[in-house]
């Protein structure tokens, strides 16, 4: 099995997700007590939230940068930045690492041509929503977005740090996302991505009538497929 290194902490709450669904999906393919073999580098959210509200973007690239050199150090084969966000700078942290990096916009869009969509809503943070490297990903793969209004994409951006990155999981904030969810469906939205790796804690496919794409589900599949050198198709 090839080693996949993870930039993780952004929030822990979801990296706790990449953790499991990566090693389920190893043991399910190969039985047993396999797991994957992983390398974890975690930050300090608080730290990471600031320089983001802050737009310190280039402060935010030396770290990654740095922490991804110590993961190709460590050993990985592979880099994982396990948050949507924090992908406005993947080409920065893939060139510093000399190893690939697994776009979790690729493994979106994968996910989202499998099931013949072409036009989704996007729900993230407002980095994530609002500047364009996100949604020139999906482009590239034929995938156009649609993103909420701007009273919407507060409620987006305010659930997801003040709530689901400390934990919180609140019945009112779901449905306060599932109406969003729903006027995008309304505006052509085939499908909605949750693009952040954190919203798939608190809505689930049971919550909507319009189908979802979480981000974290897709890219952990994405490494399980990089870990055993498999295609999706054998190994689901």
């Amino acid at each position: 099995m090839k080693t996949i290194g993870l930039l993780g902490g952004m929030s822990w709450e979801s990296t706790v997700t990449y953790y499991q669904l990566i090693n389920r999906g190893v043991q399910k393919r190969l039985g047993g007590l396999h797991s994957a073999p992983l390398l974890l580098s975690s930050f300090d959210f608080a730290a990471v939230a600031k320089l983001q509200a802050d737009g310190e973007w280039g402060l935010l690239a030396d770290l990654l940068c740095d922490h991804a050199q110590r993961l190709q150090r460590a050993g990985a084969e592979a880099v994982m930045i396990c948050t949507n966000t924090m992908h406005k700078l993947a080409p920065q942290v893939e060139e510093a690492a000399g190893i690939p990096l697994l776009h979790i916009a690729d493994a979106t869009a994968l996910a989202l041509k499998e099931q013949g969509v072409s036009r989704a809503g996007l729900l993230g943070t407002r980095f994530t929503m609002e500047q364009g490297f996100y949604a020139e990903r999906l482009q590239r793969h034929g995938i156009d977005t649609l993103i909420p209004d701007t009273a919407q994409r507060d409620v987006v951006h305010n659930v997801i740090y003040e709530e689901l990155c400390r934990g919180e999981i609140n019945t009112a904030s779901r449905q306060q996302y599932c109406d969003i969810i729903a006027d995008l469906q309304l505006q052509g939205a085939e499908a909605v991505i949750l693009g952040c790796t954190e919203i798939g804690l608190l809505v689930q496919a049971e919550h909507c009538t319009v189908p979802l794409v979480d981000t974290a589900v897709v890219h952990a599949q994405a490494a399980v497929e990089f870990v055993l050198g498999e295609s999706a198709a054998e190994w689901e």
